[in-house]
C-alpha cells in the first residue's frame, strides 16, 4: 500500500472516550498500581481518587483512533517509538467525556528494513470545552521504511553518566499486558501468542503506555512526595519492547529545580532499556 503522505497536516477527530472512576482505577492497575494491595492506591481507589497522569497518553493510541488515521502503514509492524505529555489544567471530575483532536503531524522515512516514524499530536478536552493534556505520540511501523521520505529531526535527552539519585524496582506481572489491553489498545501483539511469535516475539509484548505507568508512579513517589498534581510533563522513547514477568529499575536523575531525567531498565540485565532518553517536568 502506497504511503499516503497527502494526509500530513490533517487533523482528525474529534474522538470521543468516556470515563469514570472505574476506568481510571483499570488504568492505573494496568500500570502496576497496587500490585501488592496497597502501593500507590490514590489511583485506583474512589476516595481521594487521582488520575495517574500517563492516562493522558491513552487516548491518543486507542486502536480506534490509529485506525482511523490511515496512512497506509503495516498495522502488524506498528510499535510506540515515543510519547511526551503536558499537563494543562486538572482533571475536576471523575466520570465525564473526554474529547481529543489528533493532528498527524508529520511522517519520517527511517530506510528500508527500518520503518516510518508517524507523529501525531492530540489534544484532549472535557465536556466543559477545557483544554486537559497534550500528547504528542509516535509509532514506528517498521514494515513501511523505504519510501524515499523526509528524515526525522534529532531529540535527544541526556542520560547523565553519574549514579541515580533515585531507583526504584518492581516487578512487572505475567498478566500486566492482559491488563492494560482494557483501556483500549487492544492490538493483538499484547495478548496473542501466535501473532506476537510470527513477528519474532517468544511471547506477547507489554504496552508501552503501561510501562511509562510504572516509571511515572516511581516519579511521583520519588521526587514528588506523592502528589501527582504537581507533575506537568512527561516524555519518554521507547527503545526496547518489555515482555511481562521480569524485574524493571526506574533510574531518575535530578537536572534542576523543576524537572528530571529518567530510564527504566531491567533489574537482572541493566544493558537492556526499556524507556530511555526521558524526562520529567514539575512544579
Amino acid at each position: 500500500m502506497a504511503i499516503k503522505t497527502e494526509m500530513v497536516g490533517q487533523t482528525f477527530g474529534p474522538f470521543e472516550k468516556e470515563y469514570d472512576w472505574k476506568s481510571l482505577s483499570l488504568f492505573a492497575l494496568g500500570s502496576g498500581a497496587a500490585y501488592d494491595g496497597k502501593t500507590d492506591l490514590q489511583y485506583v481507589y474512589e476516595k481521594d481518587m487521582k488520575m495517574l497522569p500517563t492516562y493522558a497518553a491513552c487516548p491518543i493510541v486507542e486502536s480506534i483512533v490509529t485506525k482511523t488515521i490511515d496512512w497506509g502503514y503495516d498495522y502488524t509492524g506498528s510499535l510506540h517509538w515515543s510519547f511526551d505529555i503536558k499537563m494543562i489544567n486538572p482533571m475536576k471530575k471523575l466520570e465525564g467525556k473526554l474529547s481529543t483532536k489528533v493532528l498527524l503531524k508529520g511522517l519520517y522515512d527511517r530506510g528500508e528494513g527500518k520503518g516510518t516514524l508517524a507523529v501525531h499530536f492530540g489534544e484532549t478536552y472535557d465536556e466543559d470545552g477545557t483544554l486537559l493534556f497534550t500528547n504528542e505520540s509516535t509509532d514506528c511501523c517498521i514494515f513501511d521504511g523505504g519510501w524515499n521520505g523526509p528524515k526525522a529531526p534529532k531529540d535527544i535527552v541526556e542520560i547523565p553518566e553519574r549514579e541515580p539519585d533515585f531507583q526504584i524496582t518492581e516487578k512487572i506481572s505475567e498478566d500486566r499486558a492482559c491488563v492494560y489491553r482494557l483501556s483500549g489498545d487492544d492490538h493483538p501483539q499484547h495478548v496473542d501468542w501466535e501473532y506476537a511469535a510470527e513477528i519474532g516475539y517468544e511471547r506477547p509484548i507489554l504496552h508501552a503506555v503501561s510501562t511509562a505507568g510504572v516509571a511515572c508512579r516511581h516519579i511521583i513517589t520519588a521526587v514528588l512526595d506523592g502528589d501527582s498534581e504537581r507533575l506537568t510533563r512527561f516524555k519518554t522513547r521507547i527503545t526496547k519492547p518489555l515482555l511481562p514477568g521480569v524485574n524493571v529499575t526506574t533510574q531518575i536523575w535530578k537536572w534542576d529545580d523543576n524537572s528530571i531525567h529518567f530510564r527504566v531498565i531491567n533489574a537482572d540485565d541493566p544493558a537492556t532499556i526499556y524507556l530511555n532518553f526521558a524526562l520529567a517536568e514539575y512544579k
